[in-house]
């Protein structure tokens, strides 16, 4: 495969782990929240709960998927395996 191909590739995987791990990290606090915060919070609080739980889920989401490529990087040579997804465009000065 090409590097454009690899590219494309590993872009698709990495947004579909990463939309997993978010679902995952949603279900375990919510899971955590159902049985030991909700029977000791108010009713009127539901809401702000499940906002908060969104939101945890998706900073722990993002913490574990910069763990993971970080990980993945150092054991493997991006500049070998993948095409540049910006190219630097030199300035043209005219001089």
């Amino acid at each position: 495969m090409s590097k454009r191909t690899n590219t494309l590739w590993f872009i698709l995987g990495a947004t579909a782990f990463n939309i997993l791990l978010t679902l995952v990290w949603f279900i375990l606090l919510t899971l955590l929240y159902a049985v030991f915060l909700a029977p000791h919070v108010p009713e009127g609080a539901a809401h702000w709960s499940l906002s908060l739980t969104i939101l945890a889920a998706l900073l722990l989401s993002w913490a574990a998927y910069r763990l993971a490529l970080r990980l993945l990087l150092k054991r493997i040579n991006p500049a070998r395996h993948f095409a540049p997804l910006f190219k630097k465009q030199e300035a043209n000065r005219g001089d």
